[in-house]
């Protein structure tokens, strides 16, 4: 598709109103996409014309990934803290942990969609554990929690 683009792109125009564009390597060509493009590649008519919009979306970065994990609303984190907290547990991720599991979320080329299934590779093991540790306070993930699959670090409460 984008040597597609590329070729309309590349079309100078001779006189006055010629322009001309070079791209860089780096640059997303299929930023520039549009019908006559998919209907070149191959797409039939009918199929393009029922798409109202065509938009491209970029591969998120690590640092979108870990605000992913933290600022919505209903945001991941503060999901299984909300879980943890019906517990009477504290739950604690690290910086350092959230980066790794942005990291592991690029390596799988799963962007935000993974970063569930990856928490639940994490804390499948502690969930399910928990309700029978009546002693613990705290539950922290770092970065070894995520990266070698170690059990997170348990706080625990203090005897009365």
């Amino acid at each position: 598709l984008e040597e597609f683009i590329k070729r309309r792109l590349g079309k100078s125009v001779v006189g006055f109103e010629a322009q001309i564009k070079k791209f860089d390597a780096k640059e997303n060509l299929l930023h520039y996409v549009e019908v006559d493009d998919l209907v070149h590649y191959g797409m039939i008519p009918e199929f393009v014309g029922r798409l109202p919009v065509i938009a491209v979306l970029d591969e998120l970065t690590e640092e979108e990934l870990i605000r992913v994990l933290v600022e919505p609303k209903n945001a991941l984190v503060k999901q299984y803290q909300k879980l943890f907290e019906m517990e009477g547990v504290q739950l604690e991720f690290t910086e350092e942990a959230l980066r790794e599991i942005a990291k592991e979320a690029l390596r799988r080329k799963t962007g935000a969609r993974g970063l569930r299934a990856i928490m639940e590779e994490i804390m499948l093991d502690v969930m399910f554990e928990l309700p029978s540790r009546r002693d613990v306070k705290k539950v922290v993930v770092n970065a070894e929690v995520v990266k070698s699959k170690v059990k997170p670090l348990y706080l625990l409460k203090e005897a009365v």
